[in-house]
């Protein structure tokens, strides 16, 4: 019996010498390995302390319903670090780690891939394609990634970006994104962006139990010009089985009494853009009619080919600015288009002596048949550019100081572009007025059009100044296809779409009068602007030219008929 028991407590304490031996070995294999993996795989600590980490790290929950709780912890933390985090997820480059079951961004580096933390940023190291797991998210998850990072861009370092943000939530708002307004409104610097912040914070307070913070936002909203704004103002006041959405009563006096006031704004802005766009396309029209008042107003030439000659300075352009795209460094390409309106002006005056030479002297005083002569030329020429430059549209690009829009308030912004053709059109009304009444050729060609036969016979060569009119009229179309290549497509087509619009400018200014073409482009243009919202674009140029041909009626020499010889003649 004692040899049993001895039997048994020696192999007991064999066992318990073995596990030791064991539990020895295991440790010094976790004390010698430990170090190594820590070298080749670093950890990053997102413990419970940390909500940026804890929330990324559950965008590996194995549910969509989960990963999309986590997308939008990430957006009401509002941390800058979001945007990365959230950006490599939707592009597919958030992985999991095998080793650590870690959440990582994934760049793909070779055969294998480099490895940044989401949470530091810090470099983690490379890793195989096989020790790291893609994190999957679908479409649904992608278009909420899309609104959380458009809210997240309220910190972000551009300015344009946090005010198109806080545009976004204004336009957009929801409850989550109080918080986040806030908070952008606390850091933000730039006067404007922390205004509309405001405006952001005070839409969401319209929902507040608080009947103060109620009143305190509607008083905030009522000074804004937005309709975004009188959008969200208009939904409280609307019914809900029966019940007003706000139920107190002054507070509804209050948001009728902002509603109107942001109204009577918006009334007034709408106005001033009505105008700023009407005397933009007047400036459009007058750029290329102020060619045709010349050839037709003073010369009595009906040119149908003056449109192809806008045209000319249009592909004159593009040429120009392929020449500076090759040869000249990037910083002086945006020259290009003041270097193309000397050029533009040359190639078309080229043109307009050839016509005048080759068939329209020889039919001065046949209306009709100048009117199907140069029918003819204008299908010649869009042919000819088909044939050079081919069918397709070509690109005209912008530079960078006639890009962008000017923002008036209550959402009219114009472009830049048409700022500068506005100030270019009158520059060009003025040099041309001013050499017509001071060059000695201006002299000249007034003298050919009131009296022909008197001009000659004071020794001026007519066929001489016909030719070199003709060259000036065409030459300034060229110019206005320079500004009109800015805002247009550059077609061989470009030209048809301004020939009867610039025939009804001459002849509703007043044929031969430089002030009427001036008085007629900027009317035509504020009118169709005014008729545009009421009736339609289509509809409203119908109208237009009914009441011209019902103005000539009455008046048939337009606005400001010419007086004297030269309008018996």
């Amino acid at each position: 019996m004692a040899t049993g028991h001895s039997t048994c407590a020696v192999r007991i304490r064999g066992y318990i010498a073995f596990l030791g031996s064991a539990l020895l070995f295991l440790a010094l294999m976790a004390a010698v390995t430990l170090p190594a993996a820590a070298q080749s795989a670093p950890q990053f600590t997102q413990t419970a302390d940390d909500p940026f980490a804890a929330a990324v790290q559950a965008l590996d929950a194995r549910k969509f319903s989960d990963k999309a709780k986590a997308i939008d912890a990430l957006g009401v933390l509002g941390d800058e670090r979001a945007i990365v985090v959230l950006q490599a997820f939707a592009d597919g480059r958030l992985y999991r780690r095998k080793a650590d079951k870690a959440v990582i961004i994934g760049d793909r580096d070779g055969d294998g891939f480099s490895l940044t933390s989401p949470v530091t940023g810090a470099t983690a190291g490379t890793a195989a394609s096989g020790e790291i797991k893609k994190i999957i998210a679908n479409n649904k998850l992608r278009g909420q990634i899309r609104g959380v990072l458009g809210q997240l861009a309220l910190f972000s370092p551009n300015a344009d970006d946090r005010l198109d943000a806080a545009r976004n939530v204004i336009a957009s708002p929801t409850e989550d994104a109080l918080g986040l307004l806030k908070r952008a409104r606390d850091r933000e610097t730039v006067s404007k962006i922390r205004a509309t912040l405001e405006s952001g914070i005070a839409v969401l307070e319209l929902a507040s139990d608080d009947r103060a913070l109620r009143l305190a936002a509607v008083a905030t909203l009522a000074d804004r010009s937005d309709p975004n704004i009188k959008s969200a103002l208009e939904q409280r006041l609307l019914k809900n089985n029966g019940e007003f959405t706000e139920p107190d009563a002054e507070v509804r006096a209050a948001l009728r009494e902002a509603v109107d006031d942001i109204d009577d704004r918006l009334a007034l802005f709408g106005l001033v853009e009505n105008l700023i766009f009407g005397l933009s396309l007047g400036s459009v029209l007058l750029l290329a009619a102020i060619g045709l008042a010349i050839t037709f107003g003073v010369m009595g030439v009906i040119n149908m080919a003056h449109g192809e000659m806008i045209m000319l300075g249009a592909y004159t352009t593009f040429v120009v600015q392929e020449i500076f795209r090759s040869t000249m460094p990037p910083e002086l390409f945006g020259m290009y288009v003041l270097v193309s309106i000397p050029a533009a002006f040359f190639v078309a005056a080229a043109f307009g002596v050839l016509i005048e030479r080759g068939c329209i002297r020889f039919l001065y005083g046949r209306p009709l048949e100048t009117l199907l002569a140069t029918w003819g030329v204008s299908l010649i020429l869009q042919q000819l550019v088909r044939t050079v430059f081919g069918a397709n549209n070509q690109e005209v690009a912008n530079p960078d100081w006639i890009s962008g829009a000017v923002a008036f308030g209550g959402g009219v912004s114009v472009t830049v572009s048409r700022i500068y053709i506005i100030i270019f059109c009158l520059m060009v009304v003025a040099a041309l007025a001013a050499f017509i009444r001071y060059s000695r050729f201006g002299l000249q060609m007034r003298a050919v059009t009131q009296n022909r036969g008197m001009a000659s016979a004071m020794g001026i060569r007519t066929g001489q100044v016909d030719a070199l009119t003709f060259a000036l009229g065409s030459g300034i179309a060229g110019v206005a296809g320079v500004a009109l290549s800015q805002i247009s497509n550059v077609s061989p087509n470009l030209g048809q779409n301004f020939v009867v619009d610039s025939f009804m400018v001459v002849v509703f200014g007043g044929v031969g009068s430089l002030w009427g073409t001036i008085v007629g482009a900027f009317s035509l243009g504020i009118v169709n602007k005014f008729l545009e919202p009421v009736s339609g674009a289509i509809l409203g140029k119908v109208v237009v030219l009914v009441i011209i041909i019902l103005f000539i009626q009455r008046r048939p020499r337009g606005l400001f008929a010419l007086k004297g010889r030269a309008a018996d003649s």
